[in-house]
Parts: structure tokens; sequence; C-alpha cells
């Protein structure tokens, strides 16, 4: 090859999909967000709500829903929603 010609372009190796307009967030992050914005009238439909439409356990999504509180995307994504789990997940550790 010739330094004055310019490199062939390699072949694009297949990666991830481009970045989602939704914030670069999940379908499964989204859905968790969806179902933490709604309000339920007892405890039990969310969990129902959990199993059916998640296909996961209760444990597993509040461990889910942790994580996405600390993430930046989720945040971009639903401010009042992650803000507001915030200010409650803060005051149940301050209560400890």
């Amino acid at each position: 090859m010739n330094a004055d010609q310019p490199a062939e372009p390699e072949a694009a190796a297949p990666g991830p999909p481009p970045a989602a307009p939704r914030a670069g967030l999940s379908e499964r992050e989204l859905a968790v967000l969806a179902v933490e914005r709604r309000s339920w009238p007892r405890a039990g439909a969310k969990e129902r709500t959990i199993r059916e439409r998640l296909g996961i356990s209760p444990t597993r999504y509040y461990q889910l829903l942790n994580a996405l509180l600390d993430d930046p995307r989720a945040l971009a994504h639903d401010p009042v929603t992650v803000n507001r789990l915030r200010r409650l997940r803060e005051e149940r550790r301050h209560r400890r």
C-alpha cells in the first residue's frame, strides 16, 4: 500500500445496533419504568403485572429498578419518575 493512498475501509464488524432514540434503555428497562410510573390500587396488582408483563419475580424487578435509579439514561428518559423514586429511596435510607 502506498502512503499517499487512503487505506481500504475495513468491513464493519457486526455489533450492537445503534442507540435507540429512547436514551439507550432496553425494552425491559423501559417496561420497568412504565410499571413504576403507574399508580397501583394494591400491591398484589403490581406484583401480578410484574410477573405477567415482565416475566420476572418482584425481587428481580426491584433489583433492576434500584440499578435504574442510578443510571443517567433512565434519568434522561423519565426524570420525574426517577427523581421521585430516588427521593423515596433516600427517605428510607435515612429512617434505617
